[in-house]
């Protein structure tokens, strides 16, 4: 089973910036361990916007210690590239082709000018393991975000 953990990007990078945080992504999860074993995991940057990180638990599990080097590493990246990652009130949602990042406290200003509604995409980032990625897409009244609906 993979676990996963998701980070949104608070602002657009530019490509030179991708690449680099891409390149210290890949060499944090090559030398990534718990209990001095090596963890089997990936890091990608998804559509440019979200940070996905996974560890294939069957050949050994993340413990407190390897998270502990996982926000190690999102922290540095966060001063590195003056972003926030580890900020759970930014949304990720789908608008056309591209993904648009907001904080929660712009949505109902968004539904409210109909530029996102009750069936936009939203992206799961609480999501934590592979089977709940592969269903992280979610229209935005499956979500938290629902509360937004209500007139008031």
């Amino acid at each position: 089973m993979n676990r996963a953990w998701t980070f949104i990007i608070s602002k657009s990078l530019s490509r030179d910036e991708l690449n680099s945080l891409t390149e210290l992504g890949n060499n944090f999860v090559l030398g990534w361990t718990a209990h001095e074993k090596q963890l089997t995991a990936s890091f990608e940057i998804f559509k440019d916007k979200i940070i996905i990180v996974k560890v294939n638990e069957d050949v050994a599990g993340a413990s407190g210690c390897s998270i502990d080097k996982l926000t190690r590493f999102v922290k540095d990246a966060e001063t590195k590239f003056n972003i926030e990652l580890l900020n759970r009130l930014l949304v990720a949602y789908k608008s056309g082709e591209e993904i648009e990042i907001v904080h929660s406290s712009k949505i109902k200003e968004l539904l409210e000018q109909n530029k996102i509604s009750e069936n936009t995409i939203i992206f799961n980032t609480a999501s934590n393991n592979q089977n709940e990625l592969n269903n992280w897409e979610q229209e935005l009244k499956n979500t938290w975000l629902v509360k937004y609906l209500v007139k008031s």
